[in-house]
């Protein structure tokens, strides 16, 4: 048990790591605290689900995802404590301002962020929450499925959805999308 802990508290360490800019300004002992949290977590899953390892591959390959997934849930709680997602509807104000250097296509380009912002009004709800969430206020996919009491994979086909009605709205408009 010893030796799978210092395994998964390396894979810890790294996943952290390559995650840092999620983490902001979490580092010294408090990055160590979580890859401890997340090696430890782990570890207590691994031994509760021992009897599930059907040995289809390497041993410490099947006991790496149960730490990978205890990384990816405490990032996704720091970040949502660090910046809560918003919920606030998309304003036209908010979008940036045309970079074309031609009039026309400035007059083309808000022409087309008018038909987006009017396509968002019409999506389901569920699709504009994780739609404006994500892409417009650049909240993280695992902090918006613990704020919604959802799971990635829901999000990402809500996401999914509502960029196919964002695209089918702008063809028609006659904005072709790329």
């Amino acid at each position: 048990m010893a030796e799978l802990h210092e395994v998964l508290l390396r894979v810890a360490f790294h996943e952290l790591s390559r995650r840092r800019r999620q983490l902001g300004s979490v580092n010294g002992p408090e990055f160590d605290d979580l890859a401890q949290q997340a090696a430890n977590d782990a570890l207590m899953n691994v031994l509760r689900r021992l009897d599930d390892f059907e040995g289809r591959s390497r041993f410490t390959t099947w006991a790496y995802k149960f730490v990978m997934f205890e990384v990816s849930a405490k990032v996704a709680r720091h970040a949502w404590r660090r910046q809560p997602p918003s919920r606030h509807e998309p304003r036209l104000d908010r979008v940036p301002g045309p970079v074309a250097s031609r009039p026309g296509d400035r007059v083309e380009q808000r022409e087309q962020i008018e038909v987006l912002c009017a396509a968002i009004g019409d999506l389901t709800v569920r699709q504009r929450e994780v739609f404006v969430a994500i892409v417009l206020n650049d909240v993280p996919m695992d902090v918006l499925a613990i704020r919604l009491g959802s799971n990635r994979n829901a999000i990402y086909k809500n996401l999914f959805d509502a960029r196919r009605n964002l695209r089918a709205r702008m063809v028609a408009a006659g904005h072709p999308c790329a």
